[in-house]
């Protein structure tokens, strides 16, 4: 006899009826701080709301919104004077991430979380913004300054800090599919 197929991660993280591992900011972006790349960021102020468009601004609310978007976890990171927030907003299927993920433009931005330590930031001005989609979450960052200045394309420690936590967050979304594939295998 031979070993069936294995299980495949991503399968898991694809819609809503097979993703049924815990999910919170703890489960997402747990500890204090992490390490990404070799640089070691201090995690700040998370939040969770079921109301996605509450949490984002410019262009989001809507996209988000029509695609029916069911809830968005926000976490800040925090290095240097430089601060990062990621969002991830959870939604029933692949196609609804990816649909938000490409209505996405340089106008949709995730709302930047301060406090416990962490001083406001982009609040005005520019900062730099990512969006992706893994499964069936999109996840954005907003990555700026403490101190308020504007974003250009020469702060290179800017942008290395967005790209981290982008990097960070797909690998934690892709781990639940895994963690989860993993145990289905072993049932």
């Amino acid at each position: 006899t031979s070993a069936p197929p294995p299980l495949d991660p991503k399968d898991f993280i694809a819609s809503a009826k097979k993703d049924k591992a815990p999910l919170s900011p703890d489960t997402l972006f747990p500890g204090t701080q992490l390490t990404e790349a070799g640089t070691v960021y201090k995690k700040g102020p998370t939040a969770d709301t079921r109301t996605c468009a509450s949490a984002v601004g410019g262009t989001l609310p809507k996209i988000l919104t029509a695609n029916d978007c069911t809830r968005l976890i926000r976490a800040t990171y925090v290095k240097d004077g430089i601060a990062v927030t990621v969002g991830v907003a959870v939604f029933d299927t692949e196609a609804q991430a990816v649909k938000a993920k490409g209505q996405s433009t340089k106008k949709s931005f995730v709302k930047s979380l301060s406090g416990g330590g962490v001083k406001p930031f982009c609040e005005a001005g520019f900062c730099r913004t990512t969006t992706n989609s893994y499964g069936r979450y999109a996840y954005f960052t907003n990555a700026g300054f403490t101190n308020g200045k504007n974003v250009t394309p020469k702060d290179i420690p800017v942008y290395k800090t967005g790209d981290d936590l982008a990097q960070f967050t797909f690998d934690q979304i892709r781990r639940r599919g895994e963690v989860q594939a993993s145990a289905a295998a072993n049932e």
